[in-house]
Parts: structure tokens; sequence; C-alpha cells
């Protein structure tokens, strides 16, 4: 299971650019594996700290499934950013971050979002 984080603050959405894409995955949330014993949420806040460089608390889980660009499954965390400025933590696997308005996902996302997670954005994005 892979954990995805959903960071939104100030109007934007956290979104990283991978060093290696993942299958047609450029840009993502920062996410990853979910360790043996660590909740969806959990592992979405480690993701976050590891990749980009914020502490994040996960609210809510917005839903799962099986990626249709990577055959994985992916559960999705709404999380609140605590602290940090976002960077590219961890530079072998992360290229660049970026605060991204809604309006901009479609340009770095071409396949579109997860509908929990575009409904999700599009609440908290109103602009």
């Amino acid at each position: 299971m892979i954990a995805g984080a959903v960071i939104v603050h100030a109007g934007r959405v956290l979104l990283i650019r991978r060093s290696a894409p993942a299958a047609s995955l450029l840009w993502t949330f920062p996410s990853g594996k979910v360790e043996p014993g660590e909740t969806a949420g959990e592992a979405a806040a480690r993701e976050a700290l590891e990749e980009a460089g914020v502490v994040v608390e996960p609210v809510s889980l917005l839903g799962e499934r099986v990626h249709p660009a990577t055959g994985w499954p992916v559960v999705y965390a709404a999380c609140r950013l605590l602290s940090g400025t976002a960077h590219a933590a961890s530079p072998r696997e992360v290229e660049e971050v970026r605060w991204v308005r809604l309006g901009e996902i479609p340009g770095l996302v071409p396949g579109g979002l997860f509908a929990p997670v575009q409904a999700y954005l599009e609440e908290q994005l109103a602009e």
C-alpha cells in the first residue's frame, strides 16, 4: 500500500516532481510505502517529511484506489501543515517541490486526480 499526503496551505497544494517517474507520473503528492505497524496517515506524514521537508498532521483519509498508471494500491490522506519550508528533502527521489493552485494541476498531472481528492481540493482551494 502507498500513502499519499494531500497538503493544502495558503490556497495551494504541495506537489513533488520525482527524480525518476513512477510509470507516467512525474508530479505527485509526497507518497511512499506504508511500513509495518504504521497507519496510512502516519505513512503520509512521514513521506511528507522525508520527501518535502515539512511536518504535517494527517486529518482524514480521502479514499483509496488501485492507481491506473502504476497498478499500486494507494490511499490518500488530507494533511495539515504544521511546520517547515517545503524543499526537495530527498534529492535521490525528489527533483523539485512546488505549491500549486488548483488550476495548475491539469498541466502537471495530465491524467487528472482521483475524484475524491479532486473534490477535496476544489472545496479547499475554491478561488
